[in-house]
């Protein structure tokens, strides 16, 4: 059934946090919110959910929100989908955003589905590209389809709120303004232990490092022409002297010579570290899509044809086993690529 579409205002972020730390997706959706609520003359909100997480508003009132939506509850402390879906879900009931955006992390893509059908609205999931219609100032949501070939801009005009999830490391991060303030609204969370059918009996971390490969300030990424599981060996090291993240290519994702968590492209992760080194990557349109927005990318390749070298800044024709070696020689620190980065 529509809904009457006018009674709907302001922009939301949901403001993702863990073990009390706003996560960088939510940084990056209030810079990309703050161009939105511009853009349609309304206010950006953040929505914050936990517990004892209060002190976290400031964070999200010095990177753009007008206002922040905090639900405290000792249920609330770790996430679950039944708890965090019914509060938002009340919270949309009652104070009707005309836009909610999540991150399209673990967490984000369980909740925002979980919400939209909650609310009865339409989800848009990993998008890429939001923007403001000029003619009907509704949300446009553009995200790859058909595994990345085909690129498709969305609208909910019938449904409120218009909802997005947004692929981490693909927006801009909103720029710290020390000292800005908002408002602060409390909402009175309405959620009894019979609402959550399961429960979160202890966090157990991984031992096994994170591959954070959207923080990264340094990317060294191997493709097909590292030519086997071995061949990341090589990878590994340069960018251990670098200090920097061992990034991939689907196809070797798809070999197995890696795991998914290291693959950067539009069916991976979006990244833009300062700096980025292609290795045996031909550079298909879709990873090109999720790396060219890197401060310097360094392209090395057997192939003076191949396409990575139309987005590099600096190509090297030759093969990668031999080149890296020479690299490593040549110097101790990076802090020159670092400085043209900048």
């Amino acid at each position: 059934m529509a809904v009457d579409v006018n009674s709907y205002k302001n922009v939301w972020v949901f403001a993702e946090q863990r073990q009390g730390n706003v996560m960088g997706v939510a940084i990056e959706l209030l810079g990309e919110g703050r161009k939105l609520a511009d853009a349609i003359g309304c206010e950006l909100c953040a929505v914050l959910l936990g517990k004892g997480v209060e002190g976290l508003s400031t964070t999200l009132f010095e990177h753009g929100a007008d206002k922040v939506y905090l639900a405290e509850s000792d249920l609330l402390e770790n996430y679950t989908t039944e708890a965090y879906t019914k509060v938002i879900s009340d919270m949309i009931d009652e104070y009707k955003p005309q836009i909610v955006l999540y991150g399209a992390t673990n967490i984000g893509r369980d909740l925002g589905a979980r919400i939209a059908a909650r609310v009865d609205t339409g989800l848009t999931a990993d998008c890429t590209v939001l923007e403001i219609s000029e003619d009907t100032k509704e949300l446009l949501s553009t995200r790859p389809a058909f595994g990345g070939n085909l690129m498709a801009t969305i609208a909910c005009p019938a449904h409120r709120p218009q909802m997005s999830t947004v692929r981490p490391g693909v927006m801009d991060k909103a720029k710290e303004e020390k000292g800005r303030t908002g408002e602060l609204v409390k909402v009175d969370v309405k959620l009894a232990d019979s609402d959550i059918h399961t429960k979160v009996v202890k966090i157990v971390k991984s031992d096994k490092p994170l591959v954070s490969l959207t923080d990264a300030k340094i990317i060294v990424a191997g493709g097909r022409g590292v030519g086997s599981a071995e061949g990341f060996k090589l990878i590994e090291e340069l960018a251990a002297k670098m200090g920097g993240c061992v990034g991939s290519s689907r196809a070797c994702v798809d070999a197995g010579w890696i795991g998914k968590e290291y693959q950067v492209g539009q069916t991976g992760t979006t990244v833009k570290p300062e700096i980025y080194i292609a290795c045996g990557i031909s550079g298909a349109i879709q990873h090109k899509a999720g790396m060219q927005d890197s401060k310097i990318i360094i392209a090395i390749n057997k192939d003076p044809d191949a396409p990575i070298f139309e987005v590099a800044d600096y190509g090297i024709v030759g093969d990668l086993f031999k080149v890296i070696p020479e690299l490593m020689k040549s110097y101790d620190n990076v802090e020159e690529l670092m400085a043209a980065a900048k």
